[in-house]
């Protein structure tokens, strides 16, 4: 069985999760917020007739639904890659604030403009690849 050590350079790695965890929680933030300025009472996940709160609501949510993937590949992608990794999850971050600012215009084409992101989760899952790949005995 093969011992995986951390990179040196690792600490890269944990600190990009870390901002991606502060992103989340900015959004929820927006949530709350909207949710106060819209009258959008608890336990209701939407409005039945506000747009932009439904817009901000769900670009938090579209978040939340990426975020575990998104960290399953920093973290093995970081093993192999750990620069290389880190600096391809603050482009997935940049792309996922750049969506949410789009999203919560109220204007749900805005998002599209944080379509960049997904380089870096492209970027991450090769790098997760080359992870897998180095640690399988043929």
């Amino acid at each position: 069985m093969a011992v995986l050590s951390l990179p040196e350079d690792y600490g890269y790695v944990i600190l990009t999760g870390v901002g991606a965890i502060f992103m989340a929680m900015w959004k929820g933030v927006k949530v709350g917020m909207a949710r106060k300025e819209h009258k959008v009472e608890y336990p209701a996940m939407y409005s039945p007739d506000n747009k932009v709160f439904n817009c901000i609501q769900r670009s938090h949510q579209n978040t939340l639904e990426n975020l575990s993937q998104f960290m399953f590949l920093l973290t093995t992608g970081g093993f192999s890659h750990p620069r290389l990794a880190a600096a391809a999850g603050r482009v997935w971050i940049a792309g996922r604030i750049v969506y949410g600012l789009g999203y919560s215009t109220g204007l749900p084409e805005k998002r599209v403009k944080g379509a960049f992101g997904y380089l870096g989760l492209l970027t991450l899952l090769g790098c997760s690849i080359h992870t897998a790949i180095q640690t399988i005995k043929f």
